[in-house]
């Protein structure tokens, strides 16, 4: 998705800093699957205030209601590029769940429709000073869908499998097969369990990106080049 621009500026900076301290490496951005937590005011005069724990993507959207107080749908998926589905369900999330409607949505419904309008709800209150506004589930999905949602799960996992490949690599130097298997789901246990079979595909593109080679010796047997 696009970030907001003071979000955005940080993330260009850490990005420069982060490629010129590690050679050859990219840097990507998982935005589906952060959080953040923003200090909102509400009421005519701000007097109430709460810290909201949001999704990536649903901050992404309140901070849009900094510089206006009503958004269109249109609007908001031309300023976020958030993928539809999950535009919907976190507009269902801040606007249809009672306790957790930081914005109305016009006209009222369960639904999110292309035609709705949001506004931002300076009417909203709670006991808690910290409101933790989650996600609505997903409707069951389609065929086409779900095999879009896996397509998408696993764009979104490569570079973390890659990644751990290459921390482990650097560290060990050399290890086997097997060994690389278990040191990657044992880092990744904590987010995901990684399947043997892309842990072993993300190996050959390492090996084709010349991060690693095998040893002539024992083709089991991985070294580390970067």
């Amino acid at each position: 998705c696009t970030l907001p621009p003071q979000l955005a500026a940080a993330c260009e900076r850490y990005k420069d800093f982060y490629l010129s301290s590690h050679n050859g490496r990219r840097l990507s951005w998982l935005t589906c699957m952060g959080s953040a937590d923003l200090r909102a005011t509400f009421g005519e005069t701000g007097e109430t205030k709460r810290e909201l724990n949001v999704s990536t993507y649903q901050m992404c959207i309140l901070l849009l209601f900094n510089d206006a107080d009503t958004m269109s749908y249109k609007d908001i998926a031309l300023a976020t590029t958030i993928p539809a589905d999950d535009l919907k369900r976190s507009l269902q999330s801040l606007a249809c769940v009672k306790g957790r409607n930081v914005l109305r949505k016009e006209p009222m419904s369960k639904e999110v429709n292309d035609d709705d309008v949001f506004v931002f709800n300076d009417k909203f209150t709670s006991k808690l000073l910290k409101v933790k506004i989650g996600t609505v589930s997903a409707q069951r999905e389609s065929e086409p869908e779900k095999h879009e949602t896996r397509q998408r799960i696993e764009d979104d996992r490569k570079p973390q499998i890659e990644a751990a490949i290459v921390r482990i690599m650097k560290a060990r130097r050399q290890l086997d097969h097997n060994g690389v298997v278990q040191e990657v789901t044992k880092q990744l246990s904590s987010r995901f369990s990684p399947n043997p079979t892309d842990i072993k595909k993300h190996l050959e593109n390492l090996i084709e990106r010349e991060f690693i080679e095998r040893d002539r010796n024992d083709r089991k047997l991985y070294i580390y080049l970067a």
